[in-house]
């Protein structure tokens, strides 16, 4: 993940502070079964520009399913909860899930309750019809201090039952530094995973982001087996930039992204594979994410 993706994240979670509390809403949660979708962060510029002409633009390529990078103020890019779901809606297309930060200022202790921001952005979420909701971020005030971080993962846990009185799990999404810090001589993921109950928090695993912390699918597919409902389908190739990689077209990097989709598939219990391409190498956003998805067909995985 490169760094204008860690800046877009931490401001998105001070933006999600100021909203204003609103009525909850009835929601239908989607149907079962393999996705393939887009994160819309990877066309961030055009959706900033014209969200309904990119919205179109993805629907006409073929893409059924979207995951959201953009909760501020109550709004998905600019619109309410039901705004959006019609918008979706008329295009043929659904949103499983969607990236919005819960942080520590979404608790309350004193109350050992969430605040009701956070509630509001779970029933949002909910009435989008989201099966999971996903935190892409974990501050590292957290992260770095081992008993924040045990705290902090049993709040990932109530957020899970939170979650659930909405038919909904709730899930953590990874980038890189969870593969190359220890904290209390445990390295990090093993701490959030072992942490937290496998039948309220899912894991968003991202392929693409842990190779900068110098990991790889593999071992963590094989020691947490079914831990992993929802991933990042992303190449990388070496980055000139800050980060050692950066992602392009799948099939054009050194993931070996077919072969850790059908091992996500076989032993991760993955249903969601939701492709992110956030470096583009000369080409257009759009470009790019219209190639992803022809290569996600031709190896096998259509939209359904």
């Amino acid at each position: 993940m490169n760094n204008s993706r860690r800046n877009f994240i931490k401001s998105s979670a001070l933006a999600t502070t100021a909203l204003t509390v609103m009525p909850s809403y009835s929601f239908t949660p989607m149907s079962k079964g393999i996705k393939t979708g887009v994160q819309l962060y990877s066309i961030r510029d055009d959706m900033g520009k014209d969200p309904l002409g990119s919205l179109e633009a993805l629907a006409k390529m073929g893409y059924k399913h979207v995951e959201h990078a953009n909760y501020v103020d109550g709004k998905f890019y600019g619109w309410s909860p039901p705004e959006f779901k019609k918008i979706l809606d008329d295009l043929g297309m659904a949103m499983p899930s969607g990236h919005t930060v819960l942080g520590m200022n979404h608790w309350d202790p004193g109350k050992n309750d969430f605040t009701d921001i956070w509630k509001q952005t779970v029933a949002d979420a909910a009435t989008m019809g989201q099966n999971f909701v996903i935190s892409p971020w974990l501050d590292e005030k957290i992260w770095t201090d081992y008993d924040k971080l045990l705290a902090f993962m049993e709040v990932f846990n109530k957020c899970g039952e939170l979650c659930q009185k909405y038919n909904m799990r709730f899930g953590y999404h990874n980038h890189d530094f969870e593969f190359d810090h220890k904290v209390n001589g445990e390295l990090l993921y093993d701490i959030i995973l072992e942490k937290t109950d496998p039948s309220l928090v899912i894991q968003q695993l991202d392929f693409g982001n842990m190779m900068n912390g110098g990991a790889t699918a593999d071992m963590w597919l094989e020691k947490y087996p079914g831990r992993f409902p929802s991933v990042h389908v992303k190449d990388e190739i070496k980055s000139s930039g800050d980060d050692e990689y950066e992602s392009t077209l799948l099939g054009k990097g050194i993931v070996g992204v077919e072969a850790v989709i059908k091992k996500c598939k076989k032993i991760g219990g993955t249903t969601d594979f939701i492709i992110e391409q956030e470096s583009y190498q000369g080409k257009t956003p759009m470009e790019c994410v219209e190639t992803d998805l022809k290569m996600m067909k031709d190896w096998g995985y259509q939209e359904n």
